[in-house]
Formats: structure tokens, sequence, C-alpha cells
């Protein structure tokens, strides 16, 4: 993958943006797995977090073998005893065997790739890496709800839709289980803190999410 942030920029950048939100981060992505993500995510399972940044979704994850993979820095200090982080670049051959993972997971990574070259390579080592039958999910900002709004974080270079990933995920030879436009709303890095129960109760009422829903949701299996 071409870097334009080098692993030191990336820690700067990261310990400035989620300053002071550590906390309230983890116990969001607690709910997240618990009350959506859970159905995807065995005992028996091993999980990939792409781009896991600071491991909020991966340490709460209670699947038997979990890995990370991050060019930043901090995520290995991050990361829950149990949790094997990789540190390396995804377009490039992952450090796991062939048929090795039955999920691979990743939420607001693929538009900080630099090229829809590096997100085509990473998908090809996802479909490597992953079992016959075995899953991606994909959560991430949906351009078409953000226009301008996309551009507020530097790091963003690679504007997608469902529809956009979706494609490149058929292209490599996954089958597509869902695509939703709008799940989640855009950011837990700017504005407000709201309480965790309303985001708990927020995922049992689908017919809030294309009021609030600015991320869409891919979920594709091999």
């Amino acid at each position: 993958m071409s870097a334009p942030h080098s692993p030191a920029e990336l820690r700067r950048l990261y310990e400035t943006r989620f300053a002071g939100k550590s906390e309230y981060r983890d116990r969001a992505w607690r709910a997240l797995v618990e009350g959506y993500f859970a159905r995807w995510l065995p005992a028996n399972a091993a999980v990939l977090d792409l781009g896991c940044g600071h491991c909020e979704f991966i340490n709460n994850v209670r699947s038997e073998n979990r890995f990370g993979m991050d060019l930043n820095p901090d995520t290995v200090h991050r990361a829950a005893p149990n949790v094997r982080i990789l540190t390396q670049s995804c377009s490039q051959p992952w450090a796991l065997p062939d048929d090795s993972l039955d999920v691979v997971f990743t939420s607001n990574f693929f538009e900080h790739l630099h090229t829809k070259r590096d997100l085509g390579d990473t998908l090809i080592q996802a479909w490597r890496c992953l079992r016959p039958g075995a899953r991606i999910i994909a959560l991430g900002p949906n351009i078409r709800y953000l226009r301008g709004a996309y551009w507020d974080f530097y790091d963003h270079y690679l504007p997608l839709t469902e529809l956009s990933l979706g494609e490149v995920m058929t292209d490599t030879g996954f089958t597509l289980e869902e695509q939703i436009p709008r799940f989640l709303p855009y950011t837990m890095s700017r504005g407000g803190q709201p309480p965790v129960w309303m985001l708990r109760l927020y995922l049992r009422l689908k017919f809030a999410w294309p009021l609030f829903g600015r991320q869409f949701l891919v979920v594709a299996r091999k």
C-alpha cells in the first residue's frame, strides 16, 4: 500500500483525534458488538479486525482467536493480552495462512486507503485468508450522504458507497449478503457522546437508520 502517513504521523493524528474519548468508544463498541455484530462472531471463530486502530472492536469480541492489523505503533499497546497484532500494510501479503479466518471485520478503514488498487489488493488478501463460507464485514462512511463532510478528516482518501464497495467485493469473488446504505451515524470522533443506552436502542429501531445513518454496512461471504 502506498503510505501517505508514516507510523509516527498516524500515532499523533489518532492521539489527537480520540483524546478523551477512549472510555466512551470502548463502551460504545461493546454495545455494537453485543447488540448487533455478535451474530457473526461465534465463540470458536478466528476474527481479524482490519485497521483496528485502538482495538475497541476486537478487544470486545469474545471469539477464540483474535487478530488486529494496523500500522499505528500505538495499536499493540491498546490490544488486549490475547489479541495478536499484525503491524503491516494491509495490501501486502498478510502474515496469516490461507483459509485461516472466519471473519474479517473492518470499520471506518477503507476510506483511509490511498488508492483503489490498495483496496483491491486488500480484498484479495482477505479472500485468501478467509475459509470457504467465511465473511467479510465492512462498515464505513457513505459518500452519497456526506458530500463535503466526508473530507473533514485529513486522512480520508477513497470515497465509497455500499454499491461501489459491493462491486469490488463481487469482482474479488465474494457473494454479497447484506448492503445497508444507511446504518450508523457518521462519527464518534466529533460532536457529543450520547448515552450508550441510546445506541443500543437505535440498533433495534431500524426505521431510524434511514433518518440518521450516514455509514454503510456491507457483509459478504467467500
